[in-house]
């Protein structure tokens, strides 16, 4: 079945949102596809999962479908986003499709909105901390900076990211809580993000271009799909309040395996977010980060 797709539960713990956004793109375009296309190939996955030994059967899943993105500016999408998310039942997860990477700006303001001690956790190739891009202050290339403006940069931790400016990273060290190149989180971190709520952002592009080839910004020497399918499990540590995926660019993988494995990883992200949250969907894995 395709598990991504009409799915719809009166009482909802997670609820997925579309958001088929590209207008700021400026490589190669496309992940305005990206909403649909992860959810057809969905259809190849199982809704099982043997690592976590829990099944997507057994989780109270919503699809509200893809938001109505405005004509316009990027800031015009983000607030569209925001609107949609805000409209979520209290308690149930946002787990949202891009798109291009804006979109985030959108979720994390409806997570902040929301209340509670808000950190985001970037998972991602780029730093995306521009203070602008082309004439735009809202881009793919600014998102994380303008979410630093909105939340405080020390409540950001990104990992996996190997390209920026040189006044990207020196940004990075000095304002960010934490940044590396690897999926490697120091006790202390993790610790800090364990007592906080959490909203995770993973851009495809974390991962290298032969896992994940269709994608509008590849870098070279990514992490493997092996290896970031162990951190998304290690997601039942923490208490998520949002998650979203982006940067998938169907045109530009003919095979179609870049949006079979984002169903994967969002498979493995909401069945280890809402095994972390204690519904008693199914047993917990033992070993978690280490399968």
């Amino acid at each position: 079945m395709a598990f991504l797709a009409a799915r719809s539960h009166p009482h909802p713990a997670l609820i997925l949102l579309g958001v088929p956004y590209d207008g700021t793109s400026t490589f190669r375009a496309g992940s305005r596809h990206a909403p649909d296309a992860i959810r057809w190939s969905s259809q190849s996955i199982e809704t099982y999962s043997p690592v976590l030994r829990a099944s997507l059967d057994d989780v109270a899943l919503t699809d509200l479908g893809n938001v109505d993105v405005p004509d316009g500016s990027p800031e015009a999408m983000a607030a569209a986003v925001a609107r949609s998310l805000r409209s979520v039942p209290a308690g149930a997860v946002p787990f949202v499709l891009g798109g291009e990477h804006t979109v985030t700006l959108g979720a994390v303001e409806a997570a902040a909105a929301a209340g509670g001690d808000l950190v985001v956790l970037q998972l991602d190739a780029h730093t995306d901390l521009r203070d602008s891009y082309e004439g735009l202050a809202t881009s793919h290339a600014t998102v994380m900076r303008r979410v630093a403006n909105a939340i405080g940069g020390d409540r950001i931790v990104q990992l996996g990211v190997r390209a920026g400016t040189a006044g990207e990273f020196a940004y990075a060290s000095t304002a960010l809580r934490h940044h590396s190149r690897g999926l490697d989180v120091p006790a202390p971190v993790w610790a800090w993000l364990s007592g906080r709520s959490v909203y995770v952002t993973l851009d495809i592009d974390v991962l290298d271009p032969a896992d994940a080839p269709g994608t509008g910004n590849p870098e070279p020497e990514g992490v493997s799909a092996r290896d970031l399918l162990v951190f998304v499990r290690r997601l039942s540590q923490l208490r998520v309040v949002g998650f979203d995926l982006v940067e998938v660019s169907p045109p530009y993988d003919p095979s179609g395996r870049t949006a079979i494995l984002a169903a994967t990883i969002l498979r493995e992200a909401m069945l280890a977010i809402t095994l972390g949250q204690n519904t008693g969907i199914g047993p917990r894995a033992s070993g978690l980060g280490t399968s």
